[in-house]
């Protein structure tokens, strides 16, 4: 698979096989990854891949929160500017549309879409996951240098017939992580990601994107 089919392949899957991946194959992209660029080489990522029983324990115990009703976690970063404007905020009111309308809920039915959120802390079947941390005493940059290594792996990823959904929901649950794979406390947890073989019997129509024009601009003399 080349560069150019792993990128227009790559999407949020949300619905995956329990076939287990294997270990040297998360190695391997985990090995690869390194490369992936940052500023000044800090590479300022710190990942715990998590797979079988410690996977199933994070499940179990997310689980039994979403259940029990316990309330999110204190958030430790903000996800989306409180007063998102146009067109970011149109752009993310028609993911919603079309993640929902895939599958039969209407936009009114709020305890239908929680129950359908609630599938990220099982990892939508996944049976492998990464936990990204970064430093809390980093900075945007080094943000956007997480973001750049994360990209990287879901390419690779692809590479090896995988797909994968990163998922900031995990976030929400930050306290019950960190319980299972013990990261420092000078971390914090920027996303998950869940990791796995493509369920083909679930729907999952994948999002479009804005036309070059609205966010490219060529600056050529033309």
């Amino acid at each position: 698979m080349d560069v150019h089919e792993a990128v227009s392949s790559r999407r949020a899957v949300r619905g995956f096989t329990d076939r287990p991946v294997p270990r040297e194959v998360l190695e391997r992209v985990m090995a690869y990854a390194a490369w992936a660029p940052s500023a000044s080489n800090l590479q300022p990522w710190h990942v715990y891949v998590a797979t079988d029983a410690p996977l199933a324990e994070l499940k179990k115990r997310a689980g039994e929160r979403v259940a029990s009703g316990d309330p999110w976690d204190e958030p430790e970063y903000e996800q989306y500017p409180p007063d998102l404007k146009s067109p970011y905020r149109d752009r993310r009111s028609a993911f919603g549309e079309q993640r929902y309308g895939a599958l039969g809920i209407p936009r009114g039915d709020l305890e239908a879409r929680q129950r359908a959120a609630s599938a990220n802390w099982d990892c939508f079947g996944a049976p492998a996951a990464l936990f990204c941390y970064i430093d809390r005493d980093m900075g945007p940059a080094q943000w956007s240098d997480v973001g750049m290594y994360l990209q990287t792996v879901m390419l690779l990823l692809r590479a090896e017939g995988l797909h994968s959904c990163t998922q900031m929901a995990w976030a929400k649950y930050h306290r019950t992580v960190a319980e299972v794979v013990s990261p420092p406390q000078e971390l914090l947890l920027f996303c998950g990601m869940s990791i796995g073989f493509e369920d083909a019997t679930v729907d999952q129509p994948r999002t479009g994107r804005a036309p070059l024009d609205e966010t490219v601009t060529f600056v050529d003399g033309h």
